[in-house]
């Protein structure tokens, strides 16, 4: 992956669209968007004696997407462009940090004014197999790609997807290096450590191997195998089901269940066996969801640093994947949809965390968090796509950790170029 000033990265990646073999389906098969996001981040920490009182900062990012179709023959032959800008429109040292801008090196200005990326994909297609190498951003249940600030995490590797058998998904693959969100710089893997976790690892890794299968055996149930190795660091086997049971007109049950074994590989004490399970009752545009996750082990659940975790319980601040930690969540949705308001939608849910070993001596950690998200997409009209997010959140743990409230503003516009 080529790292770039901000203006070379989006130049480069709109010219990647002219330099393409002239075969037909390779250019009327491509498509190509440009996002902007205007991202406004306020983490306020309550506790005293902090570091840092509060992370408080304000960026403008643009997102230049081109995917082509294939070329004909045997083997189709295709690219991939992604090309990310980030400038800054307010940050201070003693604000900076948020993961929306690099931090300043010389410790000036809080951030850097601006930072950009260049990811160029390479794939190859034969029947209902893809091949991608170059510039990634991963979805599985063994690595899901952040994209929750100004720009999204990427993975530089090879993965391979395969739907040649119906009902059956086959990936596999192997990452190398990773961009973290508010990087401009490729850089070995680690395991996401911190809180009351107990996680300890002796450096990094270069290697990250997965394979999985998922398969759908009708239109109600699917069921998943994953397994992943951080090479050194530990390895992991998860398995998923999800199963969607139709209740009657305008209602049904959802049932998420997930288990997770994680062991070290060599270089780390990673000791983990995580238990999700979440189920949702649809009425209409109601969904309410209870949830329930368990750990144990020496450890807390362990998965690369900055990448989401495949947590019934991963939610905006946490992960509730402390060691030994049990936790349980309840969550309301409504979509709008169902009074004739499509594009509006407002979630808000609570957790609550207890059980957590804190080591020889101290009591059990406890911890709860509170979300409250509300988001409008115009539908048409001259701001068709035009997109409005607040997320809010609290919170507050006992003998450990951050108390914090935060609120994020996402304005988001995504803008279909062909």
């Amino acid at each position: 992956m080529s790292k770039l000033p901000l203006s070379h990265a989006v130049a480069l990646a709109a010219l990647g669209g002219t330099c393409l073999p002239s075969q037909a389906a390779f250019l009327e098969d491509g498509k190509a968007s440009l996002e902007l996001r205007n991202f406004y981040f306020n983490r306020d920490f309550r506790q005293d004696g902090a570091a840092q009182s509060k992370q408080d900062e304000w960026a403008q990012g643009f997102l230049l997407r081109y995917e082509s179709g294939f070329t004909e023959g045997t083997i189709g032959v295709g690219v991939d462009a992604l090309g990310m800008l980030g400038v800054k429109l307010d940050s201070s040292p003693d604000r900076a940090g948020s993961g929306l801008l690099p931090r300043d090196k010389e410790k000036v200005d809080g951030a850097q004014d601006e930072y950009g990326e260049l990811g160029l994909t390479a794939k190859f297609k034969a029947g209902a197999s893809v091949l991608k190498v170059g510039t990634l951003l991963p979805k599985l249940p063994t690595v899901l790609a952040n994209d929750s600030r100004l720009q999204p995490q990427t993975f530089r590797g090879a993965h391979l997807n395969s739907t040649d058998i119906a009902g059956l998904t086959l990936d596999a693959g192997q990452l190398r290096q990773v961009s973290q969100r508010d990087s401009s710089d490729s850089e070995d893997m680690t395991v996401t450590s911190g809180s009351a976790r107990g996680i300890v690892a002796s450096g990094d890794s270069d290697r990250f191997d997965f394979a999985g299968a998922s398969y759908k055996w009708n239109d109600q149930l699917t069921s998943g195998y994953s397994y992943a190795k951080l090479d050194k660091l530990y390895d992991q086997h998860i398995v998923n089901l999800t199963h969607l049971l139709p209740l009657g007109e305008g209602q049904s049950l959802k049932s998420d269940l997930r288990f997770a074994r994680s062991d070290d590989g060599g270089r780390s004490n990673v000791d983990n066996r995580a238990l999700g399970a979440m189920f949702t009752y649809g009425l209409g545009g109601h969904a309410f969801g209870l949830g329930y996750q368990r750990m144990s082990g020496d450890t807390g659940f362990a998965y690369i640093g900055g990448t989401d975790a495949f947590l019934v319980n991963f939610v905006q601040i946490g992960d509730f994947a402390n060691a030994e930690e049990r936790s349980w969540q309840a969550r309301y949705d409504y979509n709008f949809a169902a009074v004739g308001i499509p594009g509006l939608t407002f979630m808000t849910r609570y957790l609550s965390g207890d059980n957590i070993e804190l080591g020889a001596g101290k009591s059990e950690g406890k911890e709860w968090e509170r979300n409250t998200d509300i988001a409008y997409v115009f539908q048409d009209g001259p701001l068709k796509n035009f997109g409005i997010k607040w997320r809010n959140a609290t919170l507050r743990s006992s003998n450990f950790g951050n108390d914090l409230d935060e609120n994020r503003l996402i304005l988001s516009y995504v803008l279909p170029l062909w």
